[in-house]
């Protein structure tokens, strides 16, 4: 039986929107259950991704009779996408998302998130702890604020799995992709491991988008065309500048982090999830190793074994077992009465 995910335009959704000051609104899907939530989940997603990332997760947590809001970030989908990198701080998408969270509930959430959506995660909830119930991230580890500020160039050095990043913060990522309608799609499909018929990729960890092969991209394996169809439709509102703008903002982050980083000893005090995927090239499972010392609170560490860095989509029914488990840890006999 195939799993249940959402489709563009699904009933089970509305489609919310929050404004902020000066040209910025924010989309977001709202999934309610039928009865009082038993609590709210937040999921964010990464790049080069949409909200519709947690396709196969919604359905299973309404199951479980909690309330989910999706948002598209800054930059994605129906989300303004605004050219300066200042609006694209942790600190200010953080006060964003608890915008948008106070809007729904005024109770404490369970936050989620996947690859840039991940590192946000972790990000929120040191901001934010007193909002914040539990907190898990997919693919992406906890790294502690640094005390010093450390440049793109010299994070790639010490990570040379990273270096696809400083082609993301130029402008030649950006401008390779929005040449053409099918270099998009191409760029689309092969992140989704679509192939040329040569068995060549559309991206590389060491070098990025690869020009040369995005107009003979073929399908991708694992997300099924019409879907393919909405990101490619999705996209085309802003291009690809606002979602490298997450990768310029390095800086600027670093700059807020010395601010978080004078509580040297700081530990998650709220129970945590670390979900990472055996075959992510970007962010390998042994990124994982020593992640303990960093929670005070129950933590939970799972590997999906043979999966890409998009598990959610590609194993949803793994991911939905290791969230699902988490989740009735987190809630315990509230969620037994619910159900």
């Amino acid at each position: 039986m195939p799993i249940d995910g959402l489709v563009p335009n699904d009933p089970r959704v509305e489609h919310k929107f929050k404004s902020f000051g000066g040209d910025i609104k924010y989309h977001y899907m709202l999934a309610k259950p039928e009865g009082k939530p038993t609590a709210t989940v937040l999921l964010i997603h990464g790049f080069p991704d949409l909200g519709m990332t947690w396709r196969y997760q919604v359905p299973y947590l309404l199951s479980l009779n909690l309330q989910v809001i999706v948002p598209d970030m800054l930059g994605y989908g129906q989300t303004s996408a605004p050219d300066a990198i200042e609006e694209y701080t942790m600190k200010k998408m953080t006060a964003h998302m608890v915008a948008i969270v106070k809007e729904v509930t005024d109770q404490p959430i369970i936050l989620g998130g996947h690859d840039w959506g991940g590192f946000f995660v972790w990000r929120m909830t040191r901001h934010y702890p007193e909002l914040i119930r539990a907190v898990f991230s997919v693919c992406v580890p906890y790294w502690p604020p640094s005390p010093v500020k450390i440049s793109l160039e010299d994070m790639v050095a010490r990570m040379p799995n990273f270096t696809y990043q400083l082609q993301l913060a130029s402008p030649v990522a950006e401008t390779i992709i929005n040449k053409s309608p099918e270099r998009l799609r191409g760029f689309i499909n092969g992140v989704f491991g679509g192939q040329t018929p040569e068995g060549g990729t559309a991206f590389n960890v060491g070098i990025g988008v690869l020009e040369e092969n995005l107009e003979r991209i073929g399908p991708s394996p694992i997300v099924e065309p019409k879907m393919i169809d909405f990101y490619v439709q999705e996209y085309s509102r802003h291009g690809m500048h606002g979602p490298c703008n997450w990768y310029r903002t390095r800086d600027l982050n670093g700059e807020d982090d010395l601010e978080l980083a004078k509580d040297s000893d700081f530990k998650f005090k709220m129970p945590a999830m670390l979900i990472m995927a055996e075959k992510d090239n970007a962010l390998p499972p042994h990124l994982a190793e020593g992640q303990e010392k960093f929670f005070a609170g129950p933590f939970k560490r799972e590997l999906v074994p043979g999966a890409s860095h998009w598990v959610m989509v590609q194993c949803p029914e793994v991911a939905n077992k290791f969230i699902g488990e988490f989740v009735k840890i987190v809630l315990g006999d509230e969620l037994k009465a619910s159900l």
